[in-house]
C-alpha cells in the first residue's frame, strides 16, 4: 500500500473510526511541553497534531505527502534505517504502519533507539498477526508483515526497550461497520483482545553501560621471572 492509498483509507468512515479508536488508547500528551519533539514514522499523521515541534517521516517504499497543509513543511521521505537526525534528539517516537513495511524490523528499532533521548518514549501501532484486520486487504492493517504480541515483546527487548504498557484496539471485524466497532471496543475479554486488529505498545528507551560481551583478555607471563645478578664490570688498568 502506498502512502496515498493509506491517506485515502483514513479519509473514509472506516478509517475515521479506526483513527478514533486507536487514538483513545495511544494516550498521547495533549499538553506536551513546548520543547518536546515528537517524530512520526510510517503514516502517523492521523494521530499527531501539526505543532511546531512535530515532524512526520514517511518511508521510501511507501512515498510521502505534503504535511501540514499550511505553514512550513514538516514531512519528509526517509530511509527508516538511516534517519536524518542526530543522536538522542527525539522525545517521543510514534510508529504507525511502519514496522510492518520495513525491510528489517530489528534495524529499524535500533535506529529509532539511536535518535530517542535517554528515557525517551516509543509508541507502536502494529497490525496483529492473529487479528481479523490483517486477514483482509481493504485496510492498511492487512498489508505488510503483521506481528504477534510475543514477537513484538522479543523485538523490543532485543532493541533495549522496556515495555510499560500494552493495549489492544479494533476489536470487531472491519466489515461490521463503525457502530458495532465502537460497541465492542471497550470489551476486556481475553478472547477479543487476542484477535484485535491492532496492538498498541508503549515502551521506554533503556541505556545500559556499554559492554562488548567478550571476556577481557589479560596478559599472563608463560615463565616465572628469574632475578639474575647484575654483571660485574672490571675496569682495565
Amino acid at each position: 500500500m502506498n502512502i496515498v492509498e493509506i491517506a485515502e483509507f483514513y479519509d473514509k468512515p472506516m478509517g475515521r473510526m479506526a483513527q478514533g479508536l486507536v487514538s483513545a488508547k495511544l494516550r498521547l500528551a495533549k499538553n506536551a511541553p513546548a520543547d518536546q519533539l515528537t517524530m512520526g514514522l510510517g503514516y502517523a499523521l492521523p494521530f499527531i497534531r501539526p505543532e511546531s515541534r512535530n515532524i512526520s517521516f514517511m518511508m521510501a517504499r511507501s512515498g510521502v505527502i505534503h504535511w501540514p497543509k499550511q505553514g512550513p513543511v514538516r514531512s519528509a521521505l526517509v530511509d527508516e534505517l538511516d534517519l536524518p537526525l542526530t543522536e538522542s534528539c527525539v522525545d517521543v517516537a510514534l510508529l504507525v504502519h511502519a514496522l510492518e513495511f520495513s525491510e528489517s524490523a530489528e534495524d529499524m528499532l535500533a535506529e529509532v533507539w539511536r535518535v530517542l533521548s535517554p528515557q525517551g518514549k516509543l509508541l507502536l501501532v502494529v497490525s496483529n498477526r492473529r487479528g481479523l484486520w490483517s486477514s483482509t486487504d481493504i485496510t492498511p492493517f492487512g498489508h505488510g508483515q503483521p506481528f504477534s504480541r510475543s514477537q513484538l515483546t522479543a523485538l523490543l527487548k532485543a532493541a533495549q526497550f522496556s515495555i510499560t504498557r500494552i493495549e489492544h484496539s479494533l476489536m470487531s471485524p472491519p466489515w461490521l461497520g463503525p457502530g458495532m466497532a465502537r460497541a465492542l471496543e471497550p470489551t476486556s475479554l481475553l478472547g477479543m483482545r487476542r484477535f484485535s486488529g491492532a496492538i498498541i505498545i508503549e515502551a521506554q528507551k533503556q541505556v545500559y553501560a556499554y559492554s562488548t560481551g567478550k571476556p577481557v583478555r589479560r596478559l599472563v607471563p608463560r615463565l616465572r621471572p628469574v632475578l639474575l645478578p647484575s654483571p660485574q664490570v672490571t675496569a682495565k688498568v
